[in-house]
């Protein structure tokens, strides 16, 4: 009876993450050091949460959700390619995360995680971001040419792909990664005493 319980619980607390941050993500912060298209959020933290008390599943299911429930609700400027990018790169820091706490359920099993995941978040991001989001970005809404342009206003260091990837994407994501790692902690510890209840 256990175990069959179980997936519904699972997927009954990834979708009210999903859905908490699929609001999040409308409350946008840009800010003048980085290029307009790069606009901070803190709409990983539902899924950080999840990750954290019930495990990574919860977390990539909830980053899932979050980003396919959003466009639903919202619409999308970016035609599903910030959607995308918001599910990968999260994901690849909040997995991480969750994986080692589970491991380790005390302050520096969320620290290492935390460090694990912020280095895999930006390694990811700059992948993706080098070969896959930026080219299709490029191909679908805006040519390469005015992206370099329109980062090149902001941080005249950025004068190709590379360099945007490096000067850009790279500080953007180390800032959002300490961000949500850091509210995800203090919002898991204010927490605790109600998820101890809920459990």
């Amino acid at each position: 009876m256990q175990n069959k319980k179980m997936p519904t619980v699972v997927m009954i607390r990834a979708a009210l993450l999903g859905a908490i941050g699929s609001v999040l993500m409308q409350f946008e912060l840009r800010l003048p050091i980085f290029p307009a298209f790069l606009s901070l959020d803190i709409s990983d933290l539902p899924a950080l949460i999840g990750a954290i008390t019930s495990g990574p599943l919860v977390g990539l299911l909830s980053s899932l959700i979050k980003n396919l429930l959003n466009p639903i609700l919202f619409g999308t400027n970016t035609g599903g390619v910030g959607n995308f990018a918001n599910f990968v790169i999260g994901t690849a820091l909040v997995v991480p995360i969750g994986f080692i706490y589970q491991k380790r359920k005390n302050v520096f099993g969320y620290l290492m995680g935390s460090a694990v995941g912020i280095v895999t978040m930006v390694s990811v991001a700059v992948i993706m971001n080098y070969f896959v989001l930026l080219p299709l970005y490029s191909e679908i809404f805006i040519p390469m040419d005015r992206i370099l342009e329109i980062a090149n206003a902001v941080n005249s260091n950025v004068t190709d792909v590379f360099t945007l990837v490096l000067f850009a994407i790279v500080p953007f994501n180390l800032l959002k990664g300490g961000i949500t790692v850091t509210l995800g902690y203090g919002l898991f510890r204010a927490l605790t005493p109600i998820l101890k209840k809920i459990s």
